[in-house]
């Protein structure tokens, strides 16, 4: 990791350390949005176009039809509790959410 203290004679140093954090935090933003879909099973495309939406319009859209495009094929006839599915999903997702809205 580079330290401040590294950038304090460069020209622009304060600019490399930003830019230093946003690669950090697109780093980390990834890793959690992969174990999300991983752990939930969702829809990887349709999941990473919700995301992004979601910053994009600076909230989780949680009515209509968009979040129910993400979620993984369940069992209508008793082999899975979609609603149940759905709502854990919408909490991960502004948990996911709050954690990285405004810090990169």
């Amino acid at each position: 990791m580079i330290k401040s203290a590294d950038f304090r004679h460069a020209p622009h140093w304060p600019y490399a350390e930003a830019h230093e954090w946003h690669a950090y935090v697109a780093e980390q933003r990834e890793k959690a949005l992969v174990q999300l879909i991983e752990e939930e099973k969702l829809k990887e495309s349709e999941t990473r176009a919700f995301v992004e939406g979601a910053f994009r319009d600076g909230a989780v859209k949680t009515t209509g039809t968009d979040i129910d495009k993400i979620l993984p094929a369940v069992s209508r006839f008793g082999g899975g509790n979609r609603k149940a599915k759905k709502e854990t999903v919408i909490e991960k997702l502004k948990v996911f959410f709050e954690r990285f809205w405004n810090i990169g």
